[in-house]
């Protein structure tokens, strides 16, 4: 497995998958959305898998006004601004390869290989 675990050092289920993932051995590479943020790639890749930037949004993020511009975006223009802020985007994200999940999910986890 290759897991990558995109979020923040201040939340809260951030921490609980990392701690998931280090109880159970399984190696991984913490990416913190402050500092670094997802490549455009690395959303791509995240989109296809868990099937639409909708799914990535946080409903109860702090920047509400750039939440609302986004859901009123072209979609070429909702990806970019929400690659520009990493901020709107629900933790943590999860990759392993091709796979994805948004916020704590164990019991998908559980089933990776």
């Amino acid at each position: 497995m290759n897991i990558q675990i995109f979020g923040t050092k201040k939340s809260q289920d951030t921490k609980k998958a990392e701690r998931y993932f280090k109880e159970r051995g399984i190696s991984f590479q913490s990416v913190d959305m402050t500092v670094k943020g997802l490549s455009k790639r690395e959303l791509e890749s995240v989109v296809k898998a868990v099937g639409s930037l909708d799914k990535l949004l946080d409903e109860k993020c702090k920047d509400q006004d750039t939440l609302t511009l986004v859901k009123y975006l072209g979609e070429r223009d909702r990806f970019e601004k929400v690659l520009d802020n990493p901020q709107l985007l629900r933790q943590p994200i999860v990759r392993n390869g091709q796979q994805a999940t948004v916020g704590y999910a164990p019991e998908v986890w559980k089933e990776w290989k």
